[in-house]
């Protein structure tokens, strides 16, 4: 039987009894119909993970005792940032989520000319405070340790003089150039934009800001489709794939 992964923002110590979160302690209760004495594993982000035995349960309380730390470290070599445009309904939910399990690193939403979504300051917190909730859940599924870290949103224009990745590419379909397999970048940014793509102005605004033009082949790709695309192949070739 598979034993349920709980992420805490609270520090963690083995010999702890730790109160969790009321949300988890819903789930493990009503959802899993667990009882106490069933194992546990209890993460932070911080790194590693503590394998524990659930103590006490109730509809919305649930204690756990943790026992050891394994410092397992799941995390690919290769530092992966992806930039993509704000995109509508469970897009970008999807891509949030995906990239997590593919081993993103860093992740950027992006307000660019085609973006259709409006955030006022009220509904960019939800919005963000709800991306990380997906980022939480798909890092308890696919046993990552450390969460990828989740940027407020920006505008494009304003975010790329910061990109940082040794290697950055702009996903351009109008383009003929693949992903350079001889190179070996410690770091790499990807930059994706929302339905509709970016404007001919934002793309040469990237390729000023050394990114260069990358194509995934013949077909144009839909904006939750591109990213695991060109995640997969930084994996594949500089990541832990392969």
């Amino acid at each position: 039987m598979r034993i349920p992964r709980i992420h805490t923002p609270h520090p963690l110590q083995v010999g702890q009894h730790l109160a969790l979160e009321p949300a988890s302690a819903h789930y493990l209760s009503r959802v899993l119909r667990m009882q106490p004495g069933r194992e546990l594993v209890v993460f932070n982000g911080a790194g590693g993970e503590y394998q524990g035995v659930l103590t006490e349960i109730g509809k919305k309380t649930a204690e756990v005792r943790l026992d050891s730390f394994v410092p397992d470290n799941r995390e690919s070599p290769l530092t992966l940032e992806l930039a993509i445009g704000v995109s509508r309904g469970e897009r970008m939910d999807w891509v949030i989520q995906k990239a997590t399990e593919l081993g993103v690193t860093h992740i950027q939403p992006l307000m660019t000319e085609r973006t259709e979504v409006k955030l006022s300051a009220e509904r960019a917190d939800k919005k963000q405070a709800h991306w990380q909730q997906v980022i939480i859940s798909a890092c308890e599924q696919c046993q990552r340790s450390r969460l990828p870290a989740l940027a407020q949103p920006r505008k494009i224009g304003d975010w790329l003089p910061d990109a940082q990745g040794d290697l950055r590419f702009v996903l351009h379909h109008r383009d003929s150039r693949s992903l350079p397999a001889d190179a070996r970048p410690g770091a790499v940014t990807l930059l994706i934009g929302p339905e509709g793509g970016l404007s001919d102005g934002e793309i040469d605004a990237a390729r000023a800001a050394q990114f260069s033009a990358l194509t995934l082949g013949p077909r144009v790709l839909r904006t939750e489709t591109a990213p695991v695309a060109a995640i997969s192949l930084a994996q594949y070739l500089w990541g832990d794939w392969g």
